[in-house]
Order: structure tokens, then sequence, then C-alpha cells
């Protein structure tokens, strides 16, 4: 599984600016209703589920990223969006940081394995110091794709 086939380049955050982690998840969650991939009905509940699996541990996994997760009944395929918080976000993370980099994934219940496929794909990326460091200085959507592009082809 590649990263552009399921990142929605329409909803990416360059530039977030939050100063809590619901705000954060609040406002990727917009920007796939605004990029047309949920429903305003479902937003609210989407936010809801992805808080409540905070509540079970924070998804902030360390070393400045951010993974926030649930399966929702609402999508029809696994989607994802990237949110870039320059100044970095309190997140409870595992090792206490700031987080910068976040990846919020949605897919449906019925897709367990497209889930886990997902979250194992954008986790083998954000291990990478390279890719997590272009990352941080990327400050555009364009620029933010084409770094998934770029490691999407170089994917072993």
């Amino acid at each position: 599984m590649k990263l552009t086939e399921f990142v929605v380049p329409e909803a990416i955050i360059p530039d977030l600016k939050a100063d809590s982690k619901e705000s954060a998840i609040r406002q990727m969650v917009t920007s796939l209703k605004k990029a047309g991939k949920i429903s305003e009905s479902d937003e609210d509940a989407i936010v809801s589920a992805i808080l409540k699996r905070e509540e079970l541990g924070s998804t902030g996994i360390g070393r400045g990223v951010a993974v926030p997760h649930t399966k929702h009944p609402s999508v029809e395929s696994i989607i994802s969006t990237v949110a870039l918080c320059h100044d970095g976000l309190g997140f409870e993370s595992l090792d206490g940081e700031d987080v910068f980099i976040l990846f919020l994934l949605i897919s449906p219940p019925d897709r367990p394995g497209d889930h886990l496929r997902g979250l194992e794909t954008i986790t083998r990326y954000l291990k990478k110091d390279d890719f997590c460091s272009f990352l941080k200085q990327a400050t555009t959507q364009s620029q933010v794709m084409d770094l998934l592009q770029e490691a999407d082809d170089n994917l072993v």
C-alpha cells in the first residue's frame, strides 16, 4: 500500500495552527469534509470516534509524530490527511515531546486489513529520519504530496 493511494491531496494542511489535540483533530477532519471525502453530518461523529480512540492511549507515537485514527461507517475506503504543525503541538505523546507531523487515518469498519495496512504504511515511512526532516520543511500541499510520491517511488 502506498501513501498516495489514500492521502487526500486537497485535505493536506501544510501549516496547522492548533492549541490542543482536539483542535488539531477537528481541523484535519474538517479538511477531509471540505475535500468532499466525508459528509458534514458525519463530521462530529468522526471527531468523537478519534478522540475516544485517543482516550485508550495517545497516538502520538514519539519523534514528533502522531497518527490519530478510527474506523467509521461513513467512509467507503481508507482515507487520510496530513497536517504539519511547525510550532509543535502538545499531544500527550509517548515520549512527552511535541508533535510536528500528523497523519489522520479513517477507514471502513468492515475493512480492518486496510486499516492495519494503512497504519503500517504510515509508520514505516515516519521511521525514516530523512522523510520526516523533509516533511517538516514543507510549506504547501503540493510539496507534501511531492514528498509522499517520492517516498512511494522509493519504496522497497
